[in-house]
């Protein structure tokens, strides 16, 4: 899992790559594959995932939009984020 800190970019539409993302996801049309391009210090690494059965569901935005590095691990765990929901996981003392 990347650090919370990484700035991840879902793209779905064709994008400038000039964008100050630390990793870009590219969704192909079908839905049964994605591209994950990042930089690793010494150069661009490209990796694939295909799925077997279902699709993977980017986040609707104009043109693609950020999410965090959690959100992507549950993307690729095949787990659709509009339907996913983050809970609070603590709540602050009041002194």
């Amino acid at each position: 899992m990347p650090p919370p800190t990484v700035r991840v970019f879902a793209a779905s539409v064709p994008v400038d790559l000039r964008r100050s993302c630390d990793i870009f996801v590219f969704r192909n049309h079908p839905g049964d594959r994605v591209k994950i391009l990042y930089w690793d210090r010494t150069g661009y690494c490209l990796w694939y995932k295909r799925l077997e059965k279902g699709t993977f569901r980017l986040p609707s935005g104009a043109g693609g939009v950020e999410i965090s590095a959690a959100e992507l691990v549950l993307l690729l765990e095949g787990i659709d984020l509009a339907g996913a929901r983050q809970r609070m996981r603590f709540v602050r003392c009041r002194g």
